[in-house]
């Protein structure tokens, strides 16, 4: 029960933008350590992404940028099983990495929302998300603070280990089979994401200009196990936003489906926003 938890906040939404990183050390199911810091991302700050984590950008002035800390986060992950509540924490990691050309992170990734997809029944279609499940489990915690988010995603991985009996090393294979458990046990399943695919339960719509053509892009995420809808509603879970279009004056000009979900992000409502680099990395890491 020997493992590594993390989670990263970002400025904006270029997973690239880390500006808190939390890291939690876990032996024998239980905290030894636990590490955070703050980042300058040497990025711009989007309103959004502050109303979530409330980190504004006064916060990271003459806060090390990520090479200042990378020895630090490299050393407490390295060789170990890093655990991480979906693969947003494992792409921005990497992306930060790559920006700065630093040497990648010898490590083995677990993404804890796979474990409870297969742990627990009730999870394994929707309703993943860390906070519903830690809710589920009895895991207090101050959500979007990273240190809190990985102590969170560790003791919900603790709680899958204890629950079916499978340790860490062991659960690195069960992610990577069929959730079985679930699967048509309601009496509707959308036919546009595939039951079985890593994503499955996510909602999908895409906006801006993609580098494929968007019937392409439907497929690689209804593929992922994505539904793919036209437009942005309460039950959106991801919106991929071209590269260029995200980007474009620091993220000022955005379009009708872009500010739509900021407006229900504002409400309250679990949608992340992706660029659309980023989405293609998620989907190749499941």
């Amino acid at each position: 029960m020997d493992f590594v938890a993390i989670d990263v906040g970002t400025a904006n939404s270029d997973l690239s933008s880390i500006c808190q990183i939390g890291i939690v050390c876990f032996e024998n199911g239980r905290v030894k350590e636990s590490w955070q810091s703050l980042i300058d991302p040497e990025d711009y700050f989007d309103g959004l992404n502050v109303l979530i984590h409330g980190i504004e950008e006064d916060a990271v002035k003459g806060a090390p940028i990520f090479p200042d800390i990378f020895e630090n986060v490299n050393n407490r992950l390295k060789g170990s099983i890093v655990a991480s509540h979906t693969s947003f924490d494992r792409v921005a990691l990497a992306k930060v990495i790559e920006k700065y050309g630093l040497k990648s992170v010898d490590c083995t990734w677990l993404d804890t929302a796979k474990v409870v997809r297969r742990a627990w029944v009730e999870f394994s279609q929707r309703g993943y998300g860390l906070k519903d499940v830690a809710k589920f489990l009895g895991i207090n915690f101050a959500h979007h603070n990273a240190e809190e988010d990985a102590r969170a995603a560790g003791e919900v991985l603790v709680s899958a280990i204890k629950e079916t009996g499978l340790n860490v090393s062991e659960w690195l294979h069960r992610v990577k089979k069929p959730i079985l458990s679930g699967i048509g046990t309601t009496s509707k399943i959308s036919l546009d994401g595939n039951p079985e695919g890593p994503l499955y339960g996510e909602v999908v719509v895409f906006t801006g200009a993609l580098k494929v053509p968007r019937r392409d892009a439907a497929k690689i995420a209804a593929d992922a196990g994505c539904e793919v809808a036209p437009s942005v509603k309460k039950s959106t879970t991801i919106l991929v936003v071209g590269d260029q279009d995200i980007r474009r004056l620091a993220g000022h000009q955005k379009s009708s489906k872009h500010r739509k979900a900021e407006e229900l992000i504002a409400k309250g409502y679990n949608i992340q926003i992706l660029c659309e680099s980023d989405f293609k990395r998620l989907v190749l890491l499941q």
